[in-house]
């Protein structure tokens, strides 16, 4: 995905039959500090980040796909050869220029998150909260129109949308004209991370972590498969399963912070649990539970949970006798 921010353009419609593009490149770092080059053809379209000191990343678009680094610019100074593109310059804040750069980097950590069950204000609440660094991607009426929301450090610093001709701009108007649609309209949400090299690494030793046992894990994981099992064989209940239990962890998120979906370190897939955030068995055990059961009492299927988990109960009676819970 090209995304760029065109609000400062500096140079415009220059054209590769009179440029050598590797030159402008070396031009423009010295005399804009920050920003990045666009160059455009009918089938291929392009993009090179700079800052004073270095290119911090190029991408290459053709019908065939996309690549990054060195070697999308290798393929961009080749197809100048025979290909007539059209140059624009954009200045960029220091600032900012490493989050632009390194979108196609980032990381899809959320990608089913419906608008039937899904408030945008509360999810861009969220984002501002975890101070994470990506876009939201909002797809409506099957990609009839379409939105991205950016943020830096959980701060909203521009939108692109369908109905502006995918421009990057602040518009306070765009972002709530699209938060307006995600009301009236079906939907999808999908979140993209992006990581930086400087983000803060935990140096907590491994042995003095809280972590749940493995037997605990499992416990829950199975738990999880029954109250999947039971709530899919209700057909009246239309619902994509994974989509329910994101939403009620978002919920849940203040109080079981490692239940956010956002932060990735519980994922339930296949009626399996993979953790790997710290928490101690109890507090696995509680936050799970309280979910099942608020979800299960929602649906009006907590008696059904309750009677499908018999077995599972006397199954791990001793585990649940040990963290001193019960479902």
């Amino acid at each position: 995905m090209i995304i760029i921010p065109r609000e400062k353009s500096v140079l415009e419609n220059l054209n590769s039959y009179y440029v050598d593009v590797p030159k402008p490149v070396e031009h423009c770092q010295g005399e804009f500090g920050s920003g990045c080059i666009h160059l455009q053809s009918p089938r291929i379209e392009g993009v090179v980040f700079f800052d004073n000191d270095e290119l911090l990343n190029s991408i290459f678009k053709n019908k065939e796909g996309q690549i990054e680094g060195q070697a999308a610019l290798d393929g961009l100074i080749e197809a100048a050869a025979d290909h007539n593109f059209t140059i624009h310059v954009y200045k960029i804040d220091p600032k900012k220029i490493y989050f632009w750069s390194k979108i196609p980097t980032a990381k899809e950590i959320y990608n089913d998150l419906r608008t039937e069950f899904t408030d945008l204000e509360g999810l861009i609440q969220e984002m501002n909260s975890e101070k994470l660094t990506g876009y939201i991607d909002v797809s409506l009426d099957r990609g009839k129109e379409s939105g991205l929301v950016f943020f830096d450090k959980g701060q909203i610093i521009g939108g692109s949308y369908s109905w502006n001709n995918g421009e990057v701009n602040g518009s306070k108007g765009s972002q709530e004209l699209l938060i307006q649609k995600t009301k009236e309209s079906s939907g999808i949400f999908r979140v993209s991370k992006i990581s930086f090299p400087t983000d803060e690494v935990k140096t907590e030793s491994k042995d003095s972590r809280k972590e749940p046992s493995r037997n605990s894990i499992t416990m829950l994981g199975e738990l999880l498969g029954i109250f999947e099992r039971v709530i899919r064989s209700h057909r009246k209940t239309k619902v994509n399963f994974n989509t329910l239990l994101k939403k009620k962890f978002v919920e849940k998120a203040d109080e079981y912070a490692f239940l956010d979906p956002f932060v990735a370190e519980f994922v339930y897939a296949d009626r399996k649990i993979t953790f790997a955030g710290d928490a101690s068995d109890e507090e696995l055990a509680r936050g799970v539970t309280e979910s099942v059961k608020e979800l299960a009492e929602e649906f009006g299927v907590l008696a059904e949970v309750r009677n499908e988990c018999v077995f599972w109960t006397q199954k791990h009676q001793r585990e649940l006798g040990r963290i001193g819970f019960s479902f």
